[in-house]
């Protein structure tokens, strides 16, 4: 069975989306995002886009082999906002992803099933709005070798279609010759053989970061 290493996500945050509902308005909001540091500073954001707004519901997950996941009410009934917005996150496949839905109470009560109903709706519309791209789930390396055994390695990277992240030559303290070091980074399904293919070679040192 052949290593699943892609995932689905959005590449670019989506326009404003409203959905109105007995005179509520729920304005929609989807960003691409690789950690839980990045939804707070956008949902400040939001609150200062949307100053009459009660509520500021959202889900997001990050990660691919590993999920982490949240959906936040924000003062609506329990389960009624972040988890009907997680659904639909789960529902089109895709991680790393944050969507937000504001809310601007207009008057009439939506009741339980009418809030379900509005924050599903309004994720769903986002997420068909948005661009959903395949990407690779990509492990890094970090290679270090004497400057003599640089087109050995050089010709690895080459052969193998191998991604440079990094690259950078120091001197050796007790030697006084120049070392290189290169970060590198390859699709999962890859990763063991890039990693076996420098460990067996003399003078070189890979680890994984």
């Amino acid at each position: 069975m052949e290593l699943k290493d892609t995932y689905n996500t959005i590449e670019f945050p989506s326009s404003e989306i409203l959905f109105k509902e007995k005179n509520s308005k729920f304005f929609g909001y989807a960003y691409p995002i690789q950690s839980e540091d990045e939804v707070k500073p956008l949902i400040e954001i939001l609150r200062k886009q949307h100053p009459s707004a009660g509520h500021f519901c959202y889900a997001y997950q990050i990660g691919a082999d590993t999920v982490t996941y949240r959906a936040n009410d924000d003062g609506e009934p329990s389960n009624t906002a972040g988890m009907p917005i997680y659904g639909q996150i789960q529902s089109f496949s895709v991680t790393n992803v944050l969507i937000v839905v504001v809310r601007i109470f207009g008057g009439v009560k939506l009741g339980v099933g009418g809030l379900l109903s509005a924050y599903k709706t309004t994720a769903q519309i986002i997420l068909e709005t948005c661009e959903i791209v395949e990407k690779t789930i990509n492990i890094h390396y970090s290679i270090t070798f004497d400057y003599k055994n640089m087109n050995k390695v050089m010709r690895v990277i080459k052969e193998k279609k191998l991604e440079i992240v990094a690259q950078e030559m120091e001197i050796n303290e007790n030697s006084g010759l120049p070392v290189g070091k290169i970060e590198i980074k390859t699709r999962k399904k890859n990763a063991e053989m890039v990693f076996n293919i420098f460990n067996l070679m003399f003078e070189i040192d890979i680890k994984r970061l």
